[in-house]
């Protein structure tokens, strides 16, 4: 039963795909970006698209408004909660089999509301440049296999519920704090909370320096003009004699 049917950006040059409407249980249509042309019209007289929740028909060729009979069906869209209480298509989490997608060399999963953990398989997409899972609800760790994803140029975790030490070595060091920022129980290099012996977030050197009223840096900084002071003050002295 096909829910989702995406081929944007392609060349696809016809009419509108009429045979679309046999498909009672679809629930994203993604026609954008191609050369599709002509009128959308509906050719049933039964209800179409019934479980249709996103439509997008942008930068084509289509002439006419949205034929009426498919605005009155549909009903996916008038109820935004649907009957479960949520969309289908937008919830659960991430499957493991993903990792035998061995030649993918992009992921982006980001803006949806994905829970569980981050699949310790897509450690095993050896050929995967960029990784974008930003703005979910995953949980937990972020799993040490990613280190072996050497290609691995771009990485987005940002605004998750993710904990836990953040993965050293390889292309994991490259990355800045963007990256994860929005999880607040990550500590560990590249972010300013250290991380204790077993990896849960610990106060740092600064903030404990703080708590006593001031910081090394305020010491350097007094040390610092102390010297410049005594400096000038002992080349006015050489220069003009005073005090004797």
């Amino acid at each position: 039963m096909l829910e989702v049917l995406d081929v944007g950006n392609n060349n696809i040059e016809d009419t509108f795909p009429h045979w679309l409407e046999s498909l009672p249980n679809l629930q994203v249509l993604v026609l954008r970006s191609n050369k599709f042309h002509g009128f959308v019209q509906s050719t049933k007289e039964s209800p179409s698209f019934p479980k249709l929740r996103v439509l997008d028909l942008s930068s084509n060729d289509f002439l006419g408004p949205l034929p009426l009979r498919y605005m009155e069906n549909f009903k996916a869209m008038m109820d935004p909660h649907g009957e479960d209480g949520s969309p289908e298509y937008m919830n659960g989490e991430i499957p493991n089999v993903i990792g035998k997608l061995s030649s993918l060399k992009g992921l982006n999963l980001s803006h949806n509301n994905l829970t569980g953990q981050i699949p310790l398989s897509l450690g095993n997409l050896t050929n995967l440049e960029w990784l974008d899972l930003s703005s979910n609800e995953l949980a937990g760790k972020i799993p040490d296999k990613l280190v072996s994803l050497t290609e691995l140029s771009v990485l987005n975790l940002s605004n998750n519920h993710l904990v836990g030490r953040i993965p050293q070595g390889s292309q994991f060091n490259t990355f800045g704090n963007g990256s994860y920022e929005g999880n607040l129980g990550l500590c560990g290099i590249p972010l300013s909370k250290s991380c204790d012996g077993i990896g849960t977030p610990s106060s740092s050197f600064q903030e404990k320096d703080e708590l006593c009223g001031f910081g090394w840096r305020v010491v350097v900084l007094g040390y610092g003009c102390g010297v410049v002071f005594g400096l000038l003050m002992g080349y006015l002295v050489f220069r003009t004699g005073k005090p004797k």
